[in-house]
């Protein structure tokens, strides 16, 4: 059963950066970057789907996802008919220049806020499949990368320069967690017999 695991691992596809992940390594990712992406989500049920046993590890490391969920350590992204590919490619970007910031300077950057500052000034990525998606990752990967980088750098520039004028603004509430955990918790079930009968 388990080789069936490892075979079937190495066919999945993460998007994000084209290589075969497993559970185990999708969490790590999920955790240090503190989101929960609709193509992570989609990777891990693929990959609980299509096998009958996982291993301790993988087993485990959907309970620190259920954690991390429940604890909001990690935040799930909405899931869509449809995505804005752009979306992805900015948080990834500002994910990343952002983390480059807060280890230079004492100050916390909204990634919100940056996200936001850079989307409205770049063209939308539309697709409804992956194969859409792929291609309009590609495609901005070959002529948006340095506008990306550049709105994304604005918008961290502004944020740091701006002054607090509304400190009582109400920031807009994302989508409930309620129903990531739920899935986790259902896929911890179906493997949890398999899981104590190991451990007896």
């Amino acid at each position: 059963m388990l080789q069936e695991y490892e075979k079937i691992r190495v066919k999945t596809i993460y998007k994000d950066n084209h290589s075969a992940m497993s559970i185990q390594e999708i969490v790590e990712k999920a955790l240090k970057e503190g989101y929960l992406t609709p193509a992570m989500e989609i990777a891990v049920g693929n990959l609980c789907e299509v096998s009958t046993e996982l291993p301790v590890e993988e087993y485990k490391a959907l309970e620190r996802l259920m954690g991390a969920l429940l604890t909001g350590e990690v935040l799930a992204m909405p899931q869509k008919q449809f995505i804005n590919v752009m979306e992805e490619l900015v948080i990834s970007e500002a994910i990343s220049r952002i983390a480059e910031v807060e280890t230079l300077r004492a100050q916390t950057v909204d990634i919100g806020d940056v996200a936001a500052y850079a989307l409205n000034r770049l063209p939308p990525l539309y697709a409804t499949t992956e194969e859409g998606a792929e291609y309009q990752r590609q495609r901005a990967t070959k002529d948006l990368k340095e506008l990306i980088i550049k709105k994304v750098e604005e918008g961290i520039n502004g944020f740091l320069d701006q002054p607090v004028y509304f400190p009582e603004r109400k920031i807009i509430s994302g989508k409930k967690q309620g129903d990531i955990v739920e899935q986790v918790t259902t896929l911890l079930q179906s493997y949890a017999p398999e899981y104590e009968q190991e451990h007896k």
